[in-house]
């Protein structure tokens, strides 16, 4: 791979499962680092923001910053700046990502009339009464933003379900397309490779989900390739 000239990594579920570092992933990133290869860890995660992942990483003895992650909330932020500046928005979301949503301003009730309604990572705050306002705030006019669209993600006690299942409800029920800022979508990879100065051909990207990581990434041109925790490979 001696045309690599930047790397990204996922990591929940190739650096790290709950938060816990998967055997050789802190030596793996070291050498990584070692080698002189740019490298973003970009990631789906809605529960945390930036700081707080790299702070945890950094604990498990990751060489990592804060400036290193690129999350999908601060895609999200900047998507909302360009295709709704000023809007308010109503979050369903597991998780206070407020920190990295910039300047964007999140309500708890709002006008549904002027409002996006933005769709974070599923959790307990995903029930019927958070689902069913949702559904009226599309109803209402309200555009449907989806920070990611992951059915699952991977915990130590196994996959859960995550806000993607519960999205395509919303979308069917209330007939939109939901506008997708985090991975899958191309202008998360295209964030991610001007962070890091390097065109699409010329990058890696290591993830553990076939079709938000490996497939999509091979769609805006990366080299995508398939990192699965030891014991499922």
């Amino acid at each position: 791979m001696a045309s690599v000239r930047a790397v990204l990594i996922d990591i929940d579920g190739v650096l790290t499962v709950s938060w816990q570092p998967l055997p050789g992933t802190v030596e793996a990133l070291r050498e990584i680092r070692a080698a002189g290869l740019p490298v973003a860890l970009v990631t789906n995660t809605t529960s945390r923001t930036r700081a707080s992942i790299a702070g945890t990483l950094v604990e498990a003895g990751f060489p990592v910053s804060a400036d290193d992650i690129l999350t999908a909330p601060a895609v999200t932020a900047a998507y909302l700046a360009e295709h709704c500046p000023g809007a308010r928005c109503a979050l369903l979301n597991s998780g206070d990502i407020r920190e990295d949503l910039g300047g964007v301003e999140v309500l708890d009730e709002a006008d549904t009339d002027t409002v996006p309604d933005v769709v974070g990572g599923a959790g307990p705050e995903f029930g019927y009464a958070a689902l069913n306002r949702a559904f009226g705030y599309v109803q209402r006019g309200a555009r449907l933003v989806a920070i990611h669209r992951n059915l699952y993600w991977r915990t130590e006690g196994g996959l859960q379900l995550d806000a993607g299942a519960f999205l395509v409800g919303l979308e069917k029920a209330a007939r939109v397309e939901a506008e997708v800022t985090g991975k899958p979508s191309a202008a998360f990879f295209a964030s991610a490779l001007a962070g890091l100065g390097a065109g699409a051909g010329e990058a890696l990207m290591i993830g553990d989900d076939i079709e938000s990581d490996v497939l999509a990434a091979q769609r805006a041109g990366l080299t995508g390739v398939l990192g699965a925790p030891l014991e499922e490979r």
